[in-house]
């Protein structure tokens, strides 16, 4: 039996364990989004030690966030969009259409790359200031954005193109490609930051070469001889209906960053006005503890979704909901385990990020209110990842719109003044959107996609 063959075997998620079958891709894709946050957060924590400005330089990088998750939103959008997709013909076996996917995903996240980071660079001074910057805290965040935007295809490709390891059932080698990325970036940030004295510019450099290692091994993977589905230049040709198909399923991914890069302009926005700089480089805290805390659960959803997509595309409606009810009991379990270890023990994470005495006293009632209802937010992933996998992509955009845009949003700008709360009203949004978005999500995928796979309703 060829190579080939074995592998087309193995990565075959019509037979065998379902849960085998999700932990094999989730485990190491777990450990590889973990790594990924890396990048962002090792930078802030070398940046909240650095001498007498850490506060400040923490606040700065706090305010390049919504444009670092603009990039990662576009690349959701093709990547996530296409990876779906490409599981879905492969269970139907058909290679070449799931080929074709993945070259004009390819093809779409250089173009919309190449036009973010123009319009980044172009604008990035009215957008620091509209992210809620100030005199003291713009030269940190200008530092950073400019050197970082100068890599963002690299970021692209990286991101975007490793969902398509991850659909072929390449799972360690999609863990490898951000370990790559990630290992250089802890060498090379204390070496640039302290050693050369390049402060925040220098975390920017790191990120960026990294990112480009990481870029580099995905592209030689998907062009090499082990991919099952491999990326041709003949495949890179765009087909108009076929990039509206990648794009309309990922807009749901598309829509969860930007939204989320939405309340995070919201909230620096008011925290900034009602408490200073001192509330966004708490924010800019919890931000990345956020990151970090949710990545198992999104590994484990990521991880079901080639499982769940392949058994659909397969017509193997049984193993569909032995998956789905995998991912949601997996997600929950998890979630409850993170919010009492953040309750009783939020110093220790404010600890890792800064010395500051006084934005560790302020943030830890801060972190309290804001992760009290994270496990709610488990259903809202488990719901969404499931419309995802089955290219259900009205429901995805619209529970994506739901919780962020029609929830957090107007309660971040509400609560602060109507309720009279000040910061804590910014701080409270997030849970009680947790408990409506994620129940609203969950309930509604048990009346419409569980029951259309008991009578095997496509």
């Amino acid at each position: 039996m060829s190579e080939m063959k074995r592998a087309e075997n193995a990565n075959d998620f019509s037979k065998g364990s379902i849960a085998r079958n999700i932990l094999s891709l989730a485990l190491p894709m777990t450990v590889a989004q973990l790594i990924n946050v890396m990048y962002s957060i090792v930078d802030r924590i070398y940046i909240g030690h650095i001498p007498h400005a850490s506060a400040q330089a923490l606040t700065g990088i706090g305010l390049c966030l919504p444009v670092i998750t603009m990039i990662t939103a576009f690349a959701n959008l093709f990547g996530m969009g296409g990876a779906p997709l490409c599981s879905i013909a492969r269970g139907g076996h058909e290679e070449q259409r799931a080929e074709k996917v993945m070259g004009n995903s390819f093809a779409m996240l250089l173009i919309s790359g190449g036009i973010l980071m123009a319009v980044c660079l172009i604008f990035q001074k009215p957008l620091l200031y509209l992210f809620g910057a100030s005199d003291a805290t713009y030269p940190y965040a200008e530092e950073y954005l400019s050197v970082y935007l100068i890599g963002t295809l690299f970021v692209m490709t990286s991101l975007g193109m490793n969902n398509f390891i991850n659909a072929q059932g390449f799972g360690r080698m999609g863990m490898l490609t951000v370990l790559l990325g990630a290992v250089l970036n802890i060498i090379l940030d204390p070496i640039l930051i302290f050693g050369c004295g390049m402060g925040v510019r220098g975390a920017a450099i790191a990120t960026v070469i990294s990112q480009g290692a990481s870029a580099v091994w995905v592209l030689a993977f998907l062009t090499g001889k082990r991919a099952l589905l491999r990326l041709t230049r003949r495949a890179m040709r765009l087909e108009g209906k076929l990039v509206r198909e990648i794009t309309l399923l990922g807009t749901s991914g598309f829509v969860m960053a930007v939204t989320n890069g939405t309340v995070q302009i919201v909230c620096n926005a008011v925290l900034a006005r009602h408490g200073g700089d001192l509330y966004v480089g708490i924010m800019t805290v919890i931000n990345s503890v956020r990151e970090i805390i949710t990545m198992p659960v999104t590994g484990l959803t990521s991880g079901a979704q080639p499982v769940i997509g392949y058994n659909y595309g397969a017509g193997c409606y049984d193993r569909v909901k032995s998956a789905i009810r995998f991912m949601s009991i997996g997600c929950i379990v998890f979630s409850l385990a993170v919010w009492a270890v953040l309750f009783f023990e939020p110093r220790f994470f404010l600890q890792l990020f800064t010395r500051e005495s006084e934005l560790i006293r302020e943030g830890i009632p801060a972190m309290r209110i804001y992760f009290c209802g994270i496990f709610m937010m488990a259903l809202q992933f488990a719901g969404q990842s499931t419309y995802v996998a089955l290219n259900r992509p009205k429901q995805a955009v619209f529970f994506s719109l739901f919780r962020k845009v029609l929830i957090v949003v107007p309660l971040t700008i509400l609560l602060p003044r109507a309720a009279g709360l000040g910061t804590d009203g910014v701080f409270l949004a997030e849970p009680i959107s947790n408990v409506i978005g994620g129940t609203a999500s969950f309930v509604t995928m048990l009346a419409t996609v569980w029951r259309g796979l008991d009578t095997g309703r496509r």
